[in-house]
């Protein structure tokens, strides 16, 4: 069993960088398949970003601006957001699976969910 705890979310300006982080109590969190997703008000939760065996990924929107990576010692995955938008406000949550899966950008593929992270950008 494994609990993401996400943190780091706050209020920022446009264009401006932020690093949110998922954590996780399981000595094996480094061989998990882990994910961010995201959701804004009155929308679906969409993938954002992931890492896995086979590297990492990200969303079109966020591709360029977004990194994504991990610190296995500390049991954590960063999400590095840089040059943010307001389009970019939303809670961000972080998932995870021991499971080889298919598509990573899939919500379904994630066993593990955290509670979540609020990020907003200011115009």
């Amino acid at each position: 069993q494994v609990q993401p705890v996400e943190s780091g979310g706050r209020l920022v300006q446009a264009g401006d960088s932020l690093s949110i982080s998922c954590a996780a109590s399981r000595r094996t969190f480094s061989r998990y398949t882990v994910a961010w997703f995201r959701q804004a008000p009155g929308r679906e939760r969409a993938f954002v970003a992931a890492t896995s065996w086979s590297g990492s990924h990200f969303a079109d929107s966020v591709q360029g601006r977004f990194s994504i990576s991990r610190d296995n010692a500390e049991k954590t995955v960063y999400l590095q957001m840089n040059n943010l938008k307001p389009e970019d406000t939303a809670i961000y949550f972080c998932a995870a699976t021991a499971r080889s899966i298919g598509p990573v950008t899939s919500s379904d593929a994630y066993d593990y969910w955290g509670q979540g992270t609020q990020v907003t950008v200011s115009s």
